[in-house]
């Protein structure tokens, strides 16, 4: 789907939904633009892409953590396949639908949808797993069910995960459902393994969430709590949990322990079995608030994440470009000056041995064949410079190989680097930014009324 397709559906969904989004759509069209102008996005991509317009809410962790009782629970429905053991190795994308029953479709159906947030993700998983892209329906499903909590949501729960034993793809969309949630639950099992035991598994969900720019939205949580109450050591147990993840980078973060109370084992000590309750049904219902949440802080995080990008293009995206496009034209002429002196030496040998020069079309024709000669040189040159500064960031940076190919054509290079940028790039960014911000006013008009006029209410 090209850019401009997309903006037109977007509209059309969010029309009803909440007008600054229709003015934001906008604001990221004004940015596409500049990333098209400068290469980093080619004509076919659109940073709309790389965001969720729908509330999104991943559900992560180990197997038998108890993730998928806990979706049943807050659906109200079963809907998911729950035991000791791993039940469904898909990710499963559940929205809501007029289905009473739960209607189960193929992974193709969100690789093919540009509704979802998985629109064309077998590319993705191709790119570390080639051939796997094809196989999208061994890795996703989606699943709709007519149930109120998932009006205007959609949930994910994944297969258990083991980062020992995963393969690429999984971990690629795994990345991709972190980066692309509104809301994310990494549960943990409080029963087993120990934290040590897992330390990959523990290792990978903890960087895969703290290389994120927007670390709150990450909740990490201890399921079946219930299980300390034989030894009374709950703040044990949670403090080694809390160290483990420390240990992997997590200094600060949300951590909640919780239980299935339909599930839970007999606690017949009435004193512990208040205190694992009370604990339970705070943090139970913090997560809930999150979750019902999820629509406001996914207005926010569009803005947010619109104002982000513009940032990071004007304060490291073009300044590094610049530096690189710099290094190739310092190269280049370097590379000029010297051909320029090997041919000036060489015909001043030739005059001085064999007088080759003796009229002025002599030298017309001598001068021509210069010029053609370091002409060539510079393109050759340019060329060989601009594909060594290309392997450079190819790995780490696609956005700025991709830029530095596109601002070193054979024409750019004969008419000069980076002569096309729009002197006002910057200045359109730092417009972008500050419209961003004031969308950000215009949500907080909805949602916060200091005055306690009921005016400012979200529909």
């Amino acid at each position: 789907m090209m850019p401009k397709e997309r903006y037109v559906k977007l509209k059309e969904y969010l029309s009803e939904e909440n007008p600054v989004f229709l003015d934001v759509i906008e604001k990221y069209r004004a940015l596409d633009s500049v990333a098209h102008d400068l290469g980093f996005l080619s004509l076919k991509e659109t940073y709309t892409s790389h965001i969720s317009w729908w509330p999104m809410i991943s559900i992560l962790g180990t197997f038998s953590a108890g993730k998928s009782t806990f979706v049943n629970d807050y659906v109200t429905q079963t809907v998911q396949q729950t035991g000791n053991q791993a039940i469904d190795d898909k990710f499963t994308v559940i929205c809501y639908g007029n289905n009473t029953q739960a209607v189960t479709l193929p992974g193709l159906a969100l690789d093919a949808d540009p509704r979802f947030p998985f629109y064309n993700i077998s590319d993705e998983v191709n790119k570390v797993d080639p051939g796997e892209g094809s196989r999208v329906n061994l890795y996703l499903q989606l699943k709709t069910l007519n149930s109120p909590k998932l009006k205007g949501k959609i949930l994910i729960d994944s297969p258990g995960f083991d980062a020992d034993s995963q393969r690429d793809a999984i971990l690629r969309i795994t990345s991709h459902i972190v980066e692309m949630s509104d809301l994310v639950l990494i549960f943990f099992d409080a029963r087993h393994p120990e934290p040590g035991a897992m330390r990959d598994t523990l290792k990978h969900l903890v960087a895969t969430t703290l290389a994120h720019k927007d670390a709150n939205k990450v909740l990490y949580i201890l399921n079946q709590i219930d299980t300390t109450a034989k030894e009374d050591n709950l703040e044990d147990v949670i403090g080694s949990w809390q160290r483990a993840l420390a240990q992997e980078g997590l200094i600060s973060g949300n951590f909640f322990g919780i239980y299935n109370e339909d599930a839970a084992i007999t606690v017949e000590d009435n004193a512990r079995l208040q205190r694992l309750k009370g604990k339970r049904d705070n943090d139970h219902a913090r997560i809930l608030e999150r979750m019902d949440n999820v629509g406001i802080e996914r207005a926010y995080r569009i803005v947010k994440t619109l104002v982000d990008r513009a940032k990071e293009m004007a304060e490291e995206q073009i300044p590094l470009l610049h530096e690189s496009l710099q290094n190739i034209r310092r190269n280049v002429w370097w590379s000029n000056l010297l051909a320029a002196l090997l041919l000036l030496s060489g015909l001043g040998v030739l005059q001085w041995q064999f007088h080759w020069f003796h009229t002025p079309t002599d030298l017309l024709t001598g001068g021509a064949v210069v010029v053609l000669i370091l002409f060539g040189v510079h393109l050759k040159a340019g060329r060989f410079f601009t594909a060594k500064e290309t392997e450079k960031w190819k790995e780490k940076r696609p956005d700025m190989a991709r830029a530095i190919q596109h601002n070193t054509s054979w024409w750019r290079l004969l008419f000069g680097y980076g002569a096309h940028w729009k002197k006002g790039a910057k200045a359109k960014l730092n417009t972008l930014i500050v419209q961003g911000q004031e969308a950000i006013q215009q949500l907080n008009d909805q949602f916060v009324s200091p005055s306690g006029s009921q005016s400012n209410t979200p529909k």
